[in-house]
């Protein structure tokens, strides 16, 4: 069999210079259908994972609360959701009540339009739900490693990963938020800040994020955040988005990349006009970078971390920078 070396340079899978192993054929199937006592309609996922290969670690993937009619469900994310596949990671991603397509924003439903207790939910109950979603997929049985499962999410899906994660609002006098050790990897791209100095228009319809609180975010988490992820509609603090990892305790980890704004160069879907900072190389960094991360963290002793930032740490213009505490 021949191969078209340009495929070593897939958009998808590339690692910008990163050490990652060769990219494998993948496979998506969607959606498995999961009933949930009292929610509105059932829980919705999407599942991608290598063709071949057993003792799959298992990415739960939540998406942000975006513009778009697609992206903010299980249909976005694919630059990142096909790199850590093709990288031997089974990717799922939920569909919350928050998806514009579903068209439930604008419900009479106190949880509207973020629908933030749901979002939790709705991680861990894809992993209560784990051994059907396996079942459901064809050639997925029996493939999954259930001990080795990470969060990770963007934007408001960053904030739902912090509420697994022991991050706190209050609705009606009640503190919500706690920790799922279930989780072995935490990842939190692009999260709303503290909710004291949300003192932006945002404030208004989203009001349940001026209540966030990191104080009992205790797991270690990566927090990922753009160097100019700056938005006065949620706070005139420049660094808000920085909060994660500043206003919490340890152990925290900061990647924080170099002129990158809210969508790290395109994250959240191929050719989005939504990303105000377009950059393929950039979203490459992104992914691999977390890649790298989540092996080291779900197997103890793999030197992915260490050899990614060891390559960051000597570039001559480094697209990132880490801090740890």
């Amino acid at each position: 069999m021949t191969h078209d070396k340009n495929l070593a340079k897939d958009p998808s899978t590339y690692a910008a210079g990163f050490p990652a192993p060769d990219p494998e054929p993948v496979f998506s199937y969607h959606p498995v259908l999961i009933d949930v006592p009292q929610r509105p309609v059932p829980l919705a996922v999407r599942v991608t994972a290598p063709v071949n290969g057993t003792d799959l670690p298992v990415i739960v993937l939540s998406h942000g609360h975006g513009p778009s009619t697609f992206v903010p469900s299980f249909y976005g994310y694919g630059p990142l959701v096909n790199f850590w596949a093709a990288h031997g990671f089974a990717v799922i991603q939920p569909t919350h009540l928050d998806a514009t397509f579903l068209g439930l924003r604008e419900a009479d439903d106190p949880d509207a339009p973020l629908y933030l207790k749901w979002r939790a939910d709705d991680l861990s109950r894809v992993v209560d739900h784990l051994g059907e979603i396996e079942r459901a997929v064809p050639g997925l049985a029996g493939r999954l490693d259930s001990s080795r499962i990470a969060a990770v999410g963007h934007s408001a899906g960053g904030q739902t990963v912090g509420l697994i994660s022991g991050e706190t609002f209050i609705r009606d006098g009640a503190t919500i938020g706690a920790v799922d050790d279930r989780f072995g990897a935490r990842v939190m791209i692009a999260a709303p800040g503290r909710g004291e100095d949300m003192n932006g228009p945002a404030a208004e319809p989203y009001a349940e994020l001026t209540t966030t609180s990191f104080d009992r975010m205790t797991p270690k988490v990566l927090v990922v955040t753009g160097e100019k992820d700056y938005n006065p509609f949620f706070s005139d603090r420049q660094d808000w988005r920085r909060d994660p990892y500043t206003a919490a305790p340890g152990p925290k980890v900061l990647l924080e990349f170099f002129e990158a704004e809210h969508g790290l160069g395109g994250i959240s879907t191929f050719d989005a006009a939504e990303t105000t900072d377009e950059n393929p190389d950039r979203v490459a960094a992104v992914r691999a970078l977390i890649w790298a991360y989540l092996r080291s963290e779900l197997y103890p002793g793999d030197p992915a971390w260490t050899n990614a930032t060891a390559v960051l740490a000597g570039s001559a213009a480094p697209v990132a920078r880490v801090e740890s505490k």
